[in-house]
């Protein structure tokens, strides 16, 4: 359905543009629909770019997305405006996805008056009550509040009823649950589930292996804005071959043990280096399970 194949990202950075950062570097992934594709890497490992190029916020440099075979390269508003009828995001901090002058139920308005202008009121708000109680919601206890006298759950929820109102295939979630407290975040997470048995394609984005071992068939790791490690979940955590996704897993805190207690050596790794190069290739180590070539 979702295919990246051969990205790359660079930027232009210093003085007048002078210097290029390449924050991705060779990236091929694809998610089916129905499938849930975990993107974890440390701060500054590439994958929140993944998910500003998947959505046309930032462009390709090299490379193409694809979305049912069709490149989504934007070629002007209709095409970007139908794009967006299928694949739409929902990022960490829910609080600036709302402009606090309006009640946070606008974002369904705002909706209507792009994708469905004929659709009358009384319909449309039928549709938006009954969305909102796919995502767990009482209608009744968010509609016509402001963004402040909701919780951060509840908007990030509303967010992805905005999504599911356009009858999207591919939802990007980044982060989407890193400011939430424990007992919403697990409701959200079941949420994505309950999503993907519907057929729904996700992107997830995150830091936390966790909560990638929790709802995703495949897992891919980053470093340095490549590719270092990819494949089944179950596999590539319960069986890590590169020093990096080692390293990764060693650093989760375990709930039997204290931190003064653990006797785990961080591994070394290759330093960063010409970010210009291809990435070393990857590798089929076992049946749905990639690692990139490392010393």
């Amino acid at each position: 359905m979702l295919e990246l194949k051969h990205v790359w990202k660079s930027y232009r950075v210093g003085a007048l543009g002078s210097k290029r950062l390449t924050a991705v570097r060779d990236v091929s992934v694809d998610i089916a629909p129905g499938e849930v594709l975990s993107v974890v890497g440390e701060s500054g490992s590439g994958k929140t770019t993944i998910g500003k190029m998947v959505l046309q916020l930032t462009s390709v440099t090299r490379g193409r997305i694809l979305l049912d075979g069709e490149d989504v390269a934007a070629k002007g508003h209709a095409a970007r405006k139908a794009y967006y009828r299928r694949v739409q995001g929902v990022f960490q901090d829910p609080f600036s996805s709302y402009n606090p002058i309006f009640k946070a139920d606008r974002i369904f308005e705002t909706v209507r008056e792009s994708y469905f202008p004929g659709v009358k009121r009384a319909e449309w708000t039928a549709r938006v009550e009954d969305v909102l109680q796919g995502v767990r919601l009482d209608p009744g206890a968010v509609l016509g509040k402001y963004p402040h006298q909701l919780s951060g759950g509840q908007l990030q929820r509303m967010l992805i009823a905005r999504a599911l109102l356009l009858d999207i295939k591919v939802l990007v979630a980044d982060e989407i649950i890193s400011m939430l407290d424990a007992s919403t975040r697990i409701d959200v997470l079941n949420l994505l589930g309950e999503l993907k048995e519907r057929g729904l394609g996700v992107l997830f984005i995150t830091h936390d292996l966790s909560l990638a071992n929790y709802i995703s068939e495949r897992v891919v790791i980053m470093r340095h804005g490549a590719v270092v490690e990819c494949g089944a979940t179950g596999k590539v955590f319960t069986d890590p071959r590169h020093p990096y996704s080692r390293n990764l897993l060693a650093s989760v805190p375990q709930l039997h043990r204290k931190w003064s207690d653990s006797e785990a050596v961080p591994e070394k790794l290759e330093p960063d280096g010409d970010r210009e190069l291809p990435p070393p290739p990857l590798t089929e180590v076992d049946e749905h399970h990639w690692v990139a070539a490392h010393a």
